[in-house]
């Protein structure tokens, strides 16, 4: 979910938001579950060869993607 910035006047004149007013991160839910699919892309890719799975998961945090 994003959101307004504190320090946003958008939320006066909602025509006035500037990309700086947006927190463009994404929630704690929606980092967790971008984490688990890519991780799971990883695990597909290597044919789900059990053991990695740990490693998958690292790698995918690590690489903030």
């Amino acid at each position: 979910m994003y959101t307004l910035g504190a320090n946003s006047n958008a939320a006066e004149n909602p025509t006035d938001i500037s990309p700086s007013d947006l927190d463009l991160q994404p929630s704690d839910e929606e980092r967790l579950s971008h984490i688990a699919e890519s991780a799971y892309c990883k695990a597909v890719a290597r044919g789900f060869s059990s053991g990695y799975e740990l490693d998958d998961w690292v790698a995918t945090e690590a690489s903030g993607k």
